[in-house]
């Protein structure tokens, strides 16, 4: 997460490569240790080897959520993680691979809509004081959402290369955007001059204390100077569609 600057660009896919450094992000702040227990790091091997990161979060002890471009051809999450420089050596944190991915069958890299997957455990994780699950949003929740915020580990500056160790969170606040069909193309969006950055993806956009929606991309127009606008996958448009997979998996 981190303050927009100039440089942004048309559209900004949320991910980052392995560099991790700790950093402070800007406009936002350091969570308190714990207090979103279904925050997830999902480390991402790709088809050329390299290693990339997304954030995701706990449906339940065998499913996680996250964005579908953060799709890899091999996944290990941990939980119950607040420093990830430790999350090896700190016996609070649960560490498992993924057995199967299920990313939406309409997903579309081209403009992001559908941008939601699902990840089963190869082994349970253990429910306890530092690992729980989030509640979704309701399929008629109705009116946009209030009290907003996002977490991750990402980026703490545009300009900056390197992934908190740190997890961050900051509040956003959901507009009505028809010019960019937000709404239309299954997004909540926010445009505030904090938010997600690189490396947060897949996050959740946390609403009155429920997942509303997935962290996606960011979108800004050409040689504008304006603020680029956050997008986050509706959760409450495809629960039928999280049901049948969890069901089915």
């Amino acid at each position: 997460m981190f303050r927009y600057s100039r440089r942004a660009v048309l559209a900004v896919v949320l991910i980052l490569q392995n560099q991790v450094h700790a950093g402070r992000i800007v406009g936002g702040c350091e969570a308190v240790p714990h207090s979103r227990p279904y925050m997830v790091f999902l480390e991402r091997i790709m088809e050329d080897g390299k290693t990339k990161y997304c954030g995701g979060f706990l449906l339940s002890e065998d499913f996680m959520m996250t964005a579908a471009h953060c799709q890899a051809e091999k996944y290990t999450a941990w939980v119950g993680v607040h420093d990830t420089s430790t999350r090896d050596s700190d016996k609070s944190v649960q560490k498992t691979s993924i057995k199967e991915a299920f990313p939406h069958q309409n997903f579309n890299s081209s403009n992001y809509i559908n941008d939601i997957m699902i990840l089963k455990f190869s082994s349970k994780v253990k429910i306890n004081h530092v690992v729980e699950t989030i509640s979704l949003a309701d399929q008629d929740a109705g009116s946009l959402p209030s009290s907003c915020s996002v977490s991750g580990w990402g980026v703490t500056s545009w300009n900056n290369q390197y992934i908190t160790n740190i997890l961050k969170e900051v509040n956003v606040t959901v507009i009505n955007d028809d010019v960019n069909n937000c709404s239309k193309m299954k997004f909540y969006c926010s445009k505030d001059k904090t938010g997600p950055g690189q490396g947060d993806s897949g996050g959740p956009l946390v609403c009155d204390g429920k997942a509303y929606g997935v962290v996606s991309t960011l979108f800004k127009k050409p040689y504008s100077n304006e603020i680029p606008l956050a997008l986050y996958t509706m959760i409450p448009e495809y629960k039928e569609w999280i049901n049948s997979v969890i069901n089915e998996a």
